[in-house]
């Protein structure tokens, strides 16, 4: 009883930080500047495939995995500054935008670094309880989950770039008036999503195998927790999170993984009908 117990916790956490991960990265570009970012999967891609380049090449897993979350967020920027942000208030067109860099950075992986990439292996070992056998990788990934989750917080609401970057997306015309430069608080805040997107990518890529189209491993989930989620980072992605991971992992424990993925999906569909805005906009919606 109680091994089982831990096992359906131990699943849990594990989609919780599965969620987090994934959709940190995608949920700071939405809530923070209002783009749908279709190319989320790609940046994550990257910083993957960055973090394997550099651990093959002798640098620790940590630093290997800082490469490759710095990597994605410098493109993150560039791309900012070259495309999103002639596009900024054009929901639409920045949709197609950044679904356009999402097939370009598919196809262009594809055909310079070929259909698969040699990974790297998970590190550490496992341990078991009972008749059950747990990744210890999969707890480091839980516990940095929480830490990413506090360190957000602290960053959005305890410096002077959080505290700009928020005021900048609820009233940016006074922002502007003040002289806060938007475009530069736009540019590192996008940047700050794709560096999230590419930790994600780094942080599981000793877990999967490195293909062009991993992306779309996390595209759907990040999607589905940004959604129920709402605009806002804290009070939409970690409660968002935690009522998924429930959602999944009884479901895939009780029917299967295919299951599980319904479950989130129709959950999404729940929430839309009751809270069109998702958690956040339900928990706030007393201070408009």
């Amino acid at each position: 009883m109680l091994e089982g117990l831990f096992a359906f916790l131990f699943q849990f956490g594990d989609a919780f930080a599965f969620l987090v991960l994934s959709a940190s990265g995608l949920a700071i570009i939405f809530g923070m500047m209002g783009v749908i970012n279709l190319a989320h999967g790609e940046f994550i891609m990257c910083g993957a495939y960055v973090t394997v380049t550099a651990a093959q090449a002798g640098l620790p897993l940590p630093l290997a995995i800082a490469c490759g979350s710095l990597a994605a967020g410098i493109i993150g920027i560039i791309l900012e500054r070259a495309i999103i942000n002639r596009l900024f208030n054009r929901p639409l067109d920045t949709i197609v935008a950044t679904w356009g860099i999402s097939l370009i950075a598919t196809q262009g992986t594809l055909i310079l670094l070929g259909s698969t990439m040699p990974g790297v292996g998970t590190p550490l070992g496992s341990f078991s309880v009972g008749d059950y056998s747990f990744s210890e990788y999969r707890v480091v990934l839980m516990a940095i989950a929480v830490l990413l989750m506090g360190g957000l917080y602290l960053l959005f609401h305890r410096t002077r770039y959080g505290i700009l970057a928020r005021a900048t997306i609820q009233v940016p015309h006074m922002a502007s008036a003040l002289g806060v430069n938007t475009k530069v608080v736009h540019s590192l805040t996008f940047g700050l999503g794709a560096a999230m997107a590419g930790l994600a990518g780094g942080l599981y890529a000793p877990t999967m195998t490195l293909v062009p189209t991993m992306g779309t491993a996390f595209i759907v989930e990040s999607f589905v927790t940004v959604v129920v989620g709402g605009a806002d980072v804290f009070l939409g992605t970690a409660p968002a999170a935690l009522i998924l991971a429930f959602i999944k992992s009884g479901m895939t424990g009780l029917y299967g993984q295919l299951f599980g993925l319904i479950g989130l999906l129709l959950t999404v569909i729940v929430v839309i009908r009751i809270m069109p805005r998702g958690l956040s906009g339900w928990l706030l919606r007393g201070r408009e």
